[in-house]
């Protein structure tokens, strides 16, 4: 597909984010159209009321996880390409997007020339997987039972744990992901479970370990 025809959806809370990429896309000649979305809601409601031909979609978008996002896009769309954006080094998140459907996971601090190169891959029906990721693919199809603890969590409970990690209250947390204080005491529960801990002392020093802090 040509750039001429080329629609990009840009997803991300942060409105320098989306005017930024914006201004690549659309001075580089990457794209003829891009369209903003700044919350969850406002993706979905785009995504359905037109078509698009790539999603570049912010792990985090404010009360929801990008992941969530993702994984609806995928349900309802799924030979949408979509690139998960994100501040977390690669190690962190990129087989768990990748596994949940994206077709590639760009770092915020990417170079213009890695964005674009990107959208040109997953429009040629492949995926923008470094070899990093890829080795990670690998090692996870080999050896299951040598991923960290965290790799079972539910992408539910990987944000809670993060959250926990980054120094947030259960009832910070609630109120960001729109859910109950019971609801992410339970999170907590199985999180601390999972992982063999006790406390939360414990999972903010496993956190820090593993680099899984916000």
């Amino acid at each position: 597909m040509s750039a001429r025809n080329l629609k990009v959806l840009i997803s991300d809370d942060h409105e320098l984010i989306r005017e930024g990429l914006k201004r690549i896309l659309l001075d580089g000649g990457t794209a003829r159209r891009v369209g903003e979305a700044a919350n969850a809601q406002e993706t979905m409601a785009t995504v359905r009321r037109e078509k698009w031909d790539v999603v570049i979609l912010d792990i985090n978008l404010g009360g929801r996880s990008g992941m969530e996002v993702l994984k609806e896009i995928k349900a309802e769309f799924p030979r949408l390409p979509v690139l998960m954006l994100s501040i977390y080094p690669e190690e962190q998140f990129a087989l768990r997007v990748i596994r949940a459907g994206a077709s590639a996971y760009l770092n915020k601090n990417l170079a213009t020339r890695s964005l674009v190169e990107a959208i040109r891959q997953v429009l040629a029906g492949g995926q923008s997987i470094s070899p990093k990721v890829a080795e990670q693919l690998v090692n996870a199809v080999k050896q299951p039972a040598g991923q960290p603890l965290h790799a079972t969590l539910s992408d539910r409970e990987d944000q809670v744990l993060r959250l926990i990690a980054a120094g947030r209250t259960v009832g910070e947390i609630a109120v960001q992901l729109n859910l109950s204080v019971k609801t992410v005491s339970t999170y907590r529960t199985i999180v601390l479970r999972k992982l063999g801990l006790e406390n939360n002392a414990q999972l903010m020093r496993y956190a820090q370990e593993h680099r899984l802090g916000e």
